[in-house]
């Protein structure tokens, strides 16, 4: 099953939405450490029930969510069989997954990701890594 792991929200000036999200939602935001102007924005306890997302920089103001799957290429043949287009190639996101853009049969932009691990769970890994390597 596709479920819902996180969001994107994108527009022509994203400063001013961190800004935003900040102060009227208390979201945590950061500085992705990548070579696109993104922010990733935790929004709430992992305790609670909820997603992180991230806000971004685009041209077309338009909120995208990603969908995690078990076989990226296998979505992607099963989302063009449906009606739907791949939008971009896979892509590889270190320590994080692989990921590729699509759009639904309505044209609605869309993301799936195969091998997503949850924040804490890449926090964990790497401290277990930093232990065993002293």
């Amino acid at each position: 099953m596709g479920r819902v792991i996180h969001f994107e929200i994108a527009g022509p000036m994203p400063a001013r939405a961190v800004t935003f999200y900040h102060d009227v939602f208390g979201w945590d935001i950061s500085t992705w450490e990548g070579p696109d102007d993104y922010w990733l924005a935790a929004t709430g306890s992992d305790k609670e029930p909820g997603i992180n997302g991230a806000i971004m920089a685009s041209e077309k103001p338009e909120v995208i969510l990603t969908l995690e799957v078990k076989n990226l290429d296998e979505a992607s043949k099963a989302i063009e069989q449906a009606g739907g287009k791949n939008l971009t190639d896979r892509q590889e996101i270190m320590n994080v997954g692989t990921f590729r853009y699509c759009e639904d049969t309505e044209g609605n932009k869309f993301g799936i990701m195969e091998g997503f691990t949850p924040m804490e769970e890449r926090e964990q890994s790497a401290m277990a890594a930093m232990r065993e390597s002293t």
